[in-house]
């Protein structure tokens, strides 16, 4: 187990670290295998002595598991936060929106835990020419932490910031209650930083499908997907050796010698040019005891079975990621005819996204709270009620046409009129944020310039009363 003795740091705090560590080192190697399977580096081994050796050292490789994953994540869209009581630009959530490019990394984010199990968010106080409040994203490689039960919180986080060639740790921040400890070793030695704040331990973890006895979830990439992707990929191998050796036709020559198989020069023909000859000419020869040659012709085995088997690994594979077989088998598939066909071959991804964001919905709303704190100076403990009606908004994890879901907005429209002068009508109307942003730019815009018109028409009429005035009086 790795051990690390930092200067200047308390043995309670060393006990935490290197728990964390060993933690972190316990967990690496399966962590690893599921990355391996999610970039397509993980080859299968070799099983039986029927294909060749050769066939397996091709490098074929399946993107299933990494196909489970993203077709999830792709579903899972933060579009922002909302604060019913209040507007979150005064409180300077554009800055750390933007800054943070907060969309694409909660897409990384999920992405990680849905391959780990978890990943973790880290909230820090932005320095010179940074955002005033950062957000990083960990991996469960580079990050793990302890959890309170009863606090339903970070006890404590590890991130691992930097690794040497032979992965050896080189630099590393452990957040701890108030306190986070910045240690970097470099050719003298490490050192350390020591800081304080007043907002805990600015971590949350994000987990795919916590439990009670997994409070940091389970991988999508189970057991039994990596499973199902390596008999797949053997039925891949296997099909590409069927492909070389079974597919042609097999021929017996019986009573010819082997001057047919030879060049002019009496060298032997290669082995592909005896495959792929159509017309051959045998001489007889009256000698021998069977004067004419006879040639016996077996078919060619058909690769139907290899296909029947991908196509049922490919099955079982979608009924353990509850994707539609469409994702991944190969026959017998049919496209849906309407929208409710649709919507019915996709309830159970639908169903897994939006768990999933259910599951991570409380976490990033906890990590948007501390960093509006932190961008305005707010201690943990001083945060104002009003706060805690921030939420993330999710986009639908139901793909809807831009027409489907303007007509169902229009029917409640319909009934609750004054939605239509909302941001939330404008969403159902189907509008996305930057639509809506424009939308009620030039609203704003419209609405002051017909204040300016109406002013000056009220200037204008104000200014020409004493002279109808005057020739009254005359």
């Amino acid at each position: 187990m790795m051990r690390l003795t930092l200067p200047d740091v308390s043995d309670d705090d060393h006990r935490t670290l290197n728990l964390l560590l060993d933690r972190l080192e316990a967990k690496a190697q399966r962590n690893r295998i599921r990355s391996a399977y999610y970039d397509m580096r993980r080859a299968v081994r070799l099983v039986g002595s029927v294909i060749p050796p050769q066939y397996w050292g091709l490098g074929i490789v399946l993107g299933w598991s990494g196909k489970a994953v993203d077709v999830l994540a792709r579903r899972c869209n933060l579009d922002g936060f909302v604060w019913p009581d209040g507007d979150l630009d005064d409180l300077g959530w554009r800055e750390v929106w933007e800054g943070n490019h907060l969309g694409s990394e909660v897409s990384q984010g999920a992405i990680s835990s849905l391959i780990h199990s978890t990943a973790f968010v880290v909230n820090t106080v932005g320095g010179t020419s940074e955002p005033p409040a950062l957000l990083h994203f960990r991996d469960a490689l580079n990050a793990t932490g302890e959890w309170n039960g009863r606090t339903r919180r970070l006890d404590s986080l590890l991130s691992v910031t930097g690794r040497g060639d032979d992965e050896s740790v080189t630099s590393l921040a452990l957040y701890l209650d108030g306190r986070t400890i910045v240690a970097e070793k470099d050719q003298s030695g490490w050192s350390v930083d020591v800081q304080t704040h007043p907002w805990g331990v600015p971590a949350e973890p994000l987990p795919y499908r916590p439990r009670l006895d997994r409070p940091f979830g389970s991988s999508r990439i189970s057991r039994e997907v990596m499973n199902l992707q390596d008999q797949a990929t053997r039925a891949l191998i296997r099909l590409e050796a069927h492909s070389d050796i079974y597919a042609i036709p097999d021929l017996w020559l019986l009573g010819a010698d082997e001057s047919i198989f030879k060049n002019a020069d009496g060298s032997l023909k290669a082995s592909w040019q005896v495959v792929m000859g159509r017309i051959k000419g045998v001489p007889d020869d009256e000698d021998a005891s069977t004067p004419r040659a006879d040639v016996k012709q077996f078919p060619a085995s058909s690769p139907e079975p290899h296909l029947a088997a991908l196509n049922a690994y490919a099955k079982m594979f979608a009924r353990a990621t509850s994707l539609p077989d469409t994702a991944v088998a190969i026959t017998d598939m049919a496209n849906p005819t309407s929208a409710e066909a649709y919507d019915a071959a996709q309830h159970e991804l639908i169903a897994e996204a939006e768990g999933a964001t259910d599951d991570w919905a409380p976490y990033l709303r906890r990590a948007a709270v501390r960093a509006l704190a932190m961008a305005n100076g707010v201690p943990a403990g001083e945060i104002p009620d009003q706060w805690a009606t921030i939420q993330p908004r999710w986009r639908d994890p139901r793909f809807l046409s831009r027409a489907a879901q303007a007509d169902a907005g229009m029917k409640q429209l319909a009934a609750i009129p004054w939605l239509a002068e909302t941001e939330v009508g404008l969403e159902l109307l189907g509008l996305d944020r930057q639509q809506i942003d424009r939308a009620q730019a030039d609203r704003r815009r419209v609405q002051a310039q017909q204040r300016l018109t109406a002013l000056a028409a009220a200037a204008q009429a104000a200014g020409q009363d004493p002279v109808v005035a005057g020739g009254d009086a005359g």
